[in-house]
């Protein structure tokens, strides 16, 4: 039976935690995703979750207790963004070469420098090879129902999730959702039952031994593999909490794509803001659609392409800049899995929402009238594009 409640992104997500009732928490606080960590100390403190909650002196000795209670068997939380997950990147390393299934909740924040609070994806798409599941989430309802998935998947996977969703636009705004009852979410979570783990007296193992060339090598392929292999897990998990809740999760959403001319790819909040357009635009007779990845790692290299083929043209949107002369981290990702599955589709880059920077419809219909433009065009287009400013170059005064 399904609770109705108002809850903002990370009262959420707390909420979650407190229903999931993880061994050990250990975390410090970072601007926007502070309020997790808040929300969920007083439950530890009032003793509705008996979990272990570790207040550390920083990022990296988060991840670093992170590490230590989930190879001696606890099942783990944690929550962070921005300059602290940068902080934790060593770490992050680790645990995913452990194969430790632990979960890490990012509430997505720009990276210094200039210095700023609010929402873009440069800290998750930063660690985007670190070896982590990455799920995204366009909503405070999908906030809370991946990070009851990522429990699930991390265990069956062997790997870590990070769960990530919009700083102040998802962390600190309130939406109707449903929860699970408490019950509910422990059955579906099950009890944590690690492989291998420090404290099993029944056989003696070391974790973090020196590997030499070959042996690196291998286990690093091995990490790889498990990657490959999260996708049906994902499936499989998000199928079993689709009988449970009737929300259906995917490694990614369509929204109108099927008969689409002109197609979007865009992660988490955007994509509300998105399909707003599209319900406008098709009012109009424009055939616009949209695919939302979910999932970002591991990737569906395989599937998205063959959603993407029968466009006129199709733009990539990124909420952060890979800084490389040319274009965004997922544009990078999806052109080349399009490429590697013989599609070409006249393709173009957005970089939008640096910084929090705002991004309203008429930003949105913008791209697709772009989009227009391109599918007659003979291929004269230009690549890359900043979404709803206007840069000047080197001499803008900036």
């Amino acid at each position: 039976m399904s609770i109705r409640e108002r809850l903002s992104g990370n009262e959420a997500v707390a909420t979650a935690m407190k229903q999931i009732n993880p061994d050990v928490v250990a975390a410090y606080p970072i601007t926007p995703s502070t309020e997790v960590v808040q929300y969920f100390s007083n439950f530890v403190a009032n003793g509705t979750v008996d979990t272990e909650f570790i207040p550390v002196e920083s990022e990296h000795s988060a991840m670093s207790a992170c590490i230590g209670a989930s190879s001696a068997g606890g099942r783990v939380m944690s929550a962070t963004s921005s300059q602290g997950l940068a902080l934790m990147f060593e770490m992050l390393y680790i645990a995913s070469g452990l194969r430790l299934p632990l979960v890490l909740i990012c509430a997505n924040r720009a990276l210094s420098a200039p210095l700023n609070i609010h929402n873009d994806h440069s800290d998750s798409m930063g660690v985007r090879d670190a070896g982590f599941i990455q799920l995204y989430c366009e909503s405070n309802q999908e906030a809370y129902d991946n990070a009851i998935m990522a429990v699930k998947i991390a265990e069956q996977a062997n790997l870590p999730v990070m769960v990530c969703y919009d700083g102040f636009i998802t962390s600190h705004s309130i939406e109707n959702i449903e929860l699970l009852e408490n019950e509910e979410v422990q059955k579906f979570v099950g009890k944590h039952e690690p492989h291998e783990y420090l404290l099993d007296e029944s056989r003696n193992i070391s974790i973090g031994p020196l590997d030499l060339q070959k042996d690196y090598f291998t286990h690093r392929i091995k990490i790889a593999e498990a990657m490959k292999a999260a996708k049906p897990i994902i499936k499989k998990v998000s199928e079993e909490y689709a009988k449970l809740t009737g929300r259906k999760y995917d490694l990614y959403e369509k929204y109108m794509l099927d008969d689409a001319e002109y197609g979007i790819v865009v992660l988490n909040s955007t994509a509300g803001t998105a399909k707003d357009v599209i319900d406008e635009l098709r009012k109009q007779g424009i055939k616009a659609g949209l695919l939302k990845p979910r999932a970002f790692r591991p990737l569906p290299y395989e599937e998205i392409p063959n959603e993407l083929k029968h466009l006129k043209a199709l733009a990539i949107m990124d909420k952060s800049d890979s800084i490389n002369g040319f274009c965004g981290p997922l544009f990078s990702e999806i052109t080349a899995s399009m490429y590697s599955q013989n599609v070409h589709v006249p393709t173009v880059n957005y970089i939008y929402g640096l910084g929090g920077y705002d991004v309203k419809a008429d930003d949105i219909k913008e791209v697709y009238s772009n989009l227009q433009e391109i599918a007659q065009s003979k291929g004269n287009y230009e690549i890359k594009h900043y979404l709803g400013i206007n840069y000047g170059g080197e001499n803008d005064g900036i």
